[in-house]
């Protein structure tokens, strides 16, 4: 049997936790998949999995190999496709991190466009407002927002966003618009719980920081949700730009405290240290910076 084929599907079954899940990853059959990790064990000689009715789990051995494994198959494709006839195509799975939010309103988005590019190219985007564990989840590359102090991973600057501190006209007209942050505390604020200090808001005005300890009805771990409260008229959100673009062009909400500049935070894309970087992730990394500048969404 083919080492490389048996190296991926052990990967595989690894990452997701079952040889089914596996299969379907690979586009192979269960049993091949099996098939393949047993003689990849029989190759080495050791165990590579706990194998229960319900799951498979790694053995040390099997953990010492997904450490490794992963890069040497990155590398493998990344070397084969710099020698292939027409090696600016690029072929296999992107696995794919990106805030729940941002994800949603800009990362499809964005991937498609360079699926179109790249018609060889199969993508795995996963949504979560966590920092995922890149190597326990098979992460290719992670778009993150703010400062990571992760030192396993290496992060790629796309960008900056801010944040902006909007309301509804009904809102407006009915409880009238804070000028300044101290004037915050008398308005119905929409928190969201994603952000590091969830109830104090940070602004900056001549250089000098101007806070403001906010309350209000409506918790959420959501800047889409908390847009959407703020469009229905029931309370000031303080969010992302590119969370609130469409609410602002559809005239839905207006910025408020306009003398008052929020908080910034950079946008990066991460992926893990120590790791050759496939050719069609570098692609991925540059295609977003050049991407995100055109979209104007921060």
């Amino acid at each position: 049997m083919d080492i490389v084929d048996e190296l991926k599907a052990f990967v595989a079954t690894a990452q997701t936790g079952s040889f089914t899940a596996a299969a379907d990853q690979l586009g192979v059959s269960n049993r091949l998949t099996s098939k393949y990790v047993g003689a990849l064990e029989a190759r080495l000689g050791v165990r590579l999995f706990q194998r229960t009715t319900r799951k498979v789990g790694l053995t040390p051995a099997g953990e010492d190999l997904l450490a490794r494994a992963p890069a040497l198959l990155d590398e493998l494709d990344d070397m084969l496709a710099g020698v292939a006839e027409g090696s600016r195509r690029f072929t296999g799975v992107i696995r794919i991190s990106a805030p729940v939010t941002f994800g949603e309103i800009y990362i499809g988005a964005m991937l498609g466009r360079f699926a179109q590019q790249n018609p060889g190219l199969t993508f795995d985007l996963r949504l979560s407002d966590g920092f995922v564990d890149l190597a326990s989840e098979g992460i290719d590359l992670a778009f993150r927002m703010g400062r990571s102090e992760m030192l396993s991973v290496k992060a790629r600057k796309l960008g900056e966003f801010r944040s902006i501190v909007v309301a509804s006209p009904g809102y407006i007209a009915a409880h009238g618009a804070p000028d300044t942050p101290e004037e915050l505390q008398d308005h119905s604020c929409i928190v969201d719980t994603n952000r590091r200090n969830p109830r104090r808001w940070v602004f900056y005005r001549g250089g000098a920081e101007h806070p403001a300890n906010v309350q209000g009805r409506f918790h959420v771990n959501s800047a889409r949700a908390a847009v959407e409260l703020a469009a229905a008229g029931l309370g000031i959100a303080y969010a992302p730009r590119f969370a609130i673009c469409d609410a602002l062009r559809a005239g839905r909400l207006v910025p408020v405290m306009g003398n008052f500049k929020g908080e910034t935070a950079p946008i990066s894309a991460a992926y893990l240290e120590g790791r050759v970087l496939p050719r069609k992730i570098r692609a991925l990394i540059d295609f977003a910076l050049e991407d995100i500048r055109a979209a104007d969404v921060l």
